[in-house]
């Protein structure tokens, strides 16, 4: 059966095929390149390759079983977790910023009966009437930048494919500086220093190590900066800045420099909090380039101080 397709603005700069498996999910990666083989997927009525890249207006027609065009139903839009609304610190027509609290899976996780902020934002965006998933042909408004379950503050979801494209490029170019406030339960090497090490992730653990030098190539460098900004017996007030975003970068790194997180059990901290003493405090968009992001240049988004700040350095004032 034929099927007639036109791309939307939120279908646009992505390549074809990548346009293919999100919008026929049930259909096997080889038949799509199969159909695109025996000219049963024509591009603006011509034959295509899946390489090209789609613009708003191009007409895709597509030859195939009714049956991989059946459409999902909209998930019902579930409850915010713990019945708490989003933490919206900023909002424009292209992006949320986002203060996590922590114990929220960024994404969804293993606990499926509470929402992850990626679907918390879907929901939101869907009672604004600013998402209407119905209408979309691939398109899902998705968080750019994530940060574990226990780890608090900013996280950026954007409202548009265009958005995400130019805000996900800015972050992998490190145009995005980001800060961090944690408290230790150990004393660091310095008071200020930008350190270089080697991560590498153990996938089925979901655990990282450190080290000096790397092992072999499944080692990434990576690069942190910290400054001590108080101390309160064996606790110090620290600000983190990533150079390298790595999993568990913060968390591993300090504790291989003597100073794991207060309450992170999993690279050696002690104290009895329930999640680990880390929030993302500060987002800083001067270095990016992207013309779509040039609005945000001057922009700096700062989260709320953490309570955890408060808890252990009341009279430092940030």
């Amino acid at each position: 059966m034929l099927h007639k397709i036109t791309i939307s603005r939120n279908d646009a700069g992505q390549r074809l095929d990548k346009f293919l498996c999100k919008f026929l999910p049930s259909m096997p990666k080889n038949m799509i390149y199969k159909l695109i083989r025996q000219k049963d997927i024509k591009y603006n009525q011509k034959r295509c390759k899946g390489n090209e890249m789609l613009q708003e207006g191009d007409i895709l027609q597509i030859y195939a079983k009714e049956e991989f065009f059946i459409r999902k139903a909209v998930p019902e839009v579930r409850k915010a977790s713990a019945g708490e609304p989003l933490h919206i610190v900023a909002e424009d027509e292209n992006f949320l910023f986002l203060s996590k609290p922590a114990g929220v899976d960024a994404h969804g996780g293993s606990r499926k009966e509470i929402p992850s902020l990626a679907e918390e934002v879907q929901a939101y965006l869907i009672r604004k009437g600013e998402y209407l998933p119905e209408q979309e042909q691939s398109f899902v408004p998705a968080l750019c930048n994530r940060i574990d379950r226990n780890t608090e503050g900013l996280v950026i979801a954007a409202k548009n494919a265009a958005a995400l494209r130019a805000m996900n490029a800015a972050i992998r170019q490190h145009q995005v500086r980001k800060e961090y406030l944690a408290v230790t339960s150990g004393l660091l090497p310095e008071k200020k220093k930008i350190c270089t090490a080697w991560l590498k992730k153990n996938q089925h653990t979901n655990h990282v190590q450190i080290a000096e030098t790397p092992e072999d190539s499944s080692w990434q460098k990576i690069i942190t900066e910290y400054q001590v900004l108080a101390q309160n017996n064996q606790n110090q007030l620290v600000r983190v800045i990533l150079h390298t975003g790595r999993s568990h970068q913060i968390r591993a790194h300090l504790a291989f420099l003597g100073a794991p997180l207060l309450g992170d059990s999993k690279y050696g901290g002690t104290g009895k909090e329930n999640f680990q003493c880390l929030c993302a405090v500060t987002l800083d968009f001067s270095a990016v380039t992207a013309p779509e992001l040039a609005y945000l240049k001057q922009t700096r988004i700062q989260a709320p101080v953490p309570a955890f700040v408060k808890k252990y350095f009341p009279d430092v004032k940030l």
